[in-house]
């Protein structure tokens, strides 16, 4: 496991123990990135790690030891993107690599040498995006990727060129949200995309869920969306089972659970829902297996939780120092048009 540090231009790497999912620390953490590291993805194969640097305007890229975690530079980083990058994801083949450009309102694509990790842009990147584009997800199938427009309200959609890795915008595009969309999310089925609405003093607080038309990416509010949540949801995760639904809320130190309709993607609050973090949770990981949910919260650390595999709920394992100040809750909001944006968490 992985959690950036702002305040410290550095990434934390955490080995899980697979049977507790107790946290220890990987050898040589915390590893230096560049300033202001914002948010971290890890390729499918997990060989190689990719963290943007949003005042750095550029993304660390790290092969990881596959006995240790360690983290290693790979060839070239960091590599350059648009100004301020904040969101990451990598495509489930492993092939591209896609950063949200906040201040320059686009999208960078990268092919991902397979044998060191080192990033070149795709032909015709950046793409542009809408305003302040803050987060990104591809779908299982690596054929839409979407776009959080916290600054526009709106949600971008791309089909992704299996060959060169190019965006192309999806019919319909951009799809309406709540205010300030802050994360996304794909279930695994490539079926549903969640989307947490930041803003409160728009009376958000809530999770916009879509269906997804497999043939052409474009999107379809899902009956009665959107779903309530806590006070200033920032962070969305969704277990690789893809039954699970998990929002971490800033405001309320709470994360809410939910259980999603298969067949409709409709969101349901998991009794016992919403469960207790320490103060401003940000960081929502679940770990491969389903079985363990972890949560950052800036300088309190990390909160590791069990996943009822049958209900969803969460029970608490143990909390974790950091080892240096994440920086994530309402401190790290920047202003933009008089609107506080959240980081993607």
């Amino acid at each position: 496991m992985t959690n950036w540090n702002s305040a410290y231009s550095s990434i934390s790497a955490y080995a899980v123990d697979a049977g507790t999912g107790a946290l220890k620390r990987v050898r040589g953490s915390p590893f230096a990135t560049g300033s202001y590291p914002w948010s971290v993805a890890i390729d499918p194969a997990g060989k190689f790690a990719y963290v943007t640097n949003y005042d750095s305007n550029n993304v660390s890229g790290y092969a990881i030891d596959a006995s240790s975690g360690a983290l290693t530079p790979v060839p070239g980083s960091p590599f350059a993107a648009g100004q301020a990058p904040t969101g990451v994801a990598i495509d489930p083949t492993g092939k591209f690599a896609y950063v949200t450009n906040v201040l320059t309102n686009d999208v960078s694509a990268y092919v991902i040498n397979a044998s060191n990790g080192a990033l070149t842009q795709v032909q015709g990147s950046p793409f542009a995006a809408g305003d302040w584009p803050s987060a990104v997800a591809v779908d299982p199938a690596g054929k839409f990727a979407y776009v959080a427009n916290s600054n526009g309200d709106t949600l971008s959609g791309y089909a992704i060129d299996a060959r060169s890795g190019a965006l192309t915008p999806v019919k319909g595009s951009p799809f309406a949200t709540g205010p300030v969309p802050a994360w996304v999310a794909i279930d695994r089925a490539g079926k549903f995309v969640y989307v947490v609405n930041y803003d409160t003093s728009y009376d958000s607080d809530n999770v916009s869920a879509y269906a997804i038309n497999r043939n052409s990416g474009a999107l379809t509010q899902i009956k009665g969306s959107p779903f309530a949540a806590g006070s200033f949801p920032d962070a969305v995760a969704i277990d690789p089972t893809g039954e699970f639904v998990y929002v971490a809320n800033n405001d309320s130190n709470t994360v809410s659970a939910y259980t999603i309709n298969a067949r409709s993607g409709a969101l349901t609050q998991i009794n016992g829902s919403p469960f207790a973090t320490r103060s401003f949770p940000g960081p929502l990981a679940i770990d491969p297996a389903g079985k363990f949910a972890y949560v950052a919260a800036g300088q309190y650390g990390l909160s590791a939780y069990a996943i009822n595999a049958s209900s969803g709920a969460l029970s608490l394992i143990g909390k974790f120092a950091p080892h240096s100040s994440p920086s994530c809750g309402l401190a790290t909001c920047r202003v933009v048009g008089g609107r506080c944006i959240p980081p993607p968490l």
